[in-house]
């Protein structure tokens, strides 16, 4: 019996996958895989519901802790992409290898993903399908289907759908972000209404001060109160969220080299990513700091671009984590009305020195300056006088 293994979201895309894998490939047996990530547990299981009702054999895995894990080196490397926290395409390249196992243990003749053929996702799939020789079917991109065509074969096959032809939102959800697009959210001068977001609606009154403390580039407690990455994570996007932090509206640069308009939403990432950036800032040299800014932009675009498995990105992860030993300490940050400000930070690694720094210490002569002023800028002075010299 040929069997094909599909990765499976529970969305529009993947659940017209299941028929269209029959009816148009010929496989006689449809298994679809839901990696869970951190997306809603009601997500989770409406998907392994859709599963179990449309595929011959569904399977659900859970690869929370294993995301986690993924997110911390994303802080550590403050992880951003042209002002996107990466939360879609760090877990695609997770997804895609968990799909990978199923579809080698069932023996299966192919995997199939219901990405795009205008996206970035159908990349970071394949990269890893392809790394374990799996024949790879994507009938989106195949069959050039629009989504439009999609909505209306779903609502003719009786298909239970996610969306309507008023909201068609295509959404992609985890614990470290949630991402909108689709519809007339395409249109760059479309304001976006209200109900699409979900995670930042507000609620809070005024404003609030949270104090997050670090071990090592990673967060490990919120005032005080230790918690695992999954839990901190979670409470960070409620916390955020009640003050509207986190959301992102941007034209993206795919990496087709197509432009898109995407809207996120990121609490705990924006609240999370400030904290470590400040505290790197107190405890980190200013020469590790600039290089590292290079090392983090070539690590994000990795990221982005799905090439999670190419050796640069273990060389830059060596680096990064030699860079951490010493991000340990804590921030407090002013939380309102969908701003995030750092006020406090403590570190016993912290290169700043009040003894040596503040203007009523006398623990440096200050008139041993004088001589380093006189050299600083030198070349700069003699060219300008050549210049005045020769107009």
């Amino acid at each position: 019996m040929s069997k094909v293994v599909l990765c499976y979201s529970g969305g529009l895309d993947t659940t017209v996958c299941i028929p269209l894998l029959k009816e148009r490939y010929g496989f006689e047996e449809v298994i679809t895989v839901t990696v869970d990530i951190g997306q809603p547990e009601e997500e989770v299981r409406k998907a392994e519901e859709r599963g179990k009702k449309y595929a011959d054999k569904h399977y659900t895995v859970d690869a929370r802790d294993e995301f986690v894990q993924a997110l911390f080196q994303l802080i550590k490397a403050n992880g951003d992409y042209e002002g996107y926290v990466l939360g879609t395409a760090l877990a695609r390249p997770i997804i895609a290898r968990k799909v990978a196992e199923i579809a080698i243990k069932e023996n299966a003749e192919a995997v199939a993903h219901g990405a795009t053929g205008k996206g970035n996702d159908q990349l970071r799939f394949d990269n890893v399908f392809y790394e374990y020789d799996l024949k790879v079917i994507a009938p989106m991109r195949e069959l050039n289907l629009t989504r439009e065509w999609e909505i209306e074969y779903a609502l003719k096959n009786g298909i239970d759908i996610p969306v309507t032809k008023d909201k068609p939102w295509s959404i992609d959800e985890n614990i470290w972000s949630r991402s909108v697009e689709g519809g007339k959210l395409e249109d760059p001068s479309y304001i976006p209404p209200e109900d699409i977001y979900e995670w930042t609606k507000g609620g809070a009154e005024g404003e609030e001060i949270i104090k997050i403390d670090f071990e090592r580039g990673i967060p490990v407690a919120i005032n005080d109160e230790r918690m695992d990455g999954f839990e901190l994570i979670r409470e960070l996007n409620r916390i955020g969220g009640l003050h509207k932090i986190g959301r992102t509206d941007m034209m993206e640069d795919r990496v087709l080299g197509l432009k898109a308009r995407e809207n996120y939403e990121h609490p705990a990432a924006t609240i999370l990513l400030t904290a470590h950036r400040d505290l790197e800032k107190l405890v980190l040299s200013r020469r590790e700091l600039k290089f590292k800014r290079f090392v983090e932009e070539e690590w994000a675009e990795l990221v982005y671009y799905g090439l999670t498995n190419d050796p640069l990105f273990d060389a830059l992860n060596a680096f990064i984590d030699k860079t951490q030993e010493r991000v340990t300490g804590w921030v407090k940050l002013k939380l309102g009305d969908g701003h995030v400000m750092p006020v406090a930070r403590y570190s016993e690694y912290a290169l700043y020195s009040e003894e040596l720094t503040s203007f009523d210490s006398l623990a440096i002569d200050q008139s041993m300056a004088e001589g380093f002023s006189l050299f600083h800028g030198l070349q700069g002075r003699i060219y300008r006088r050549i210049v005045r010299k020769r107009d």
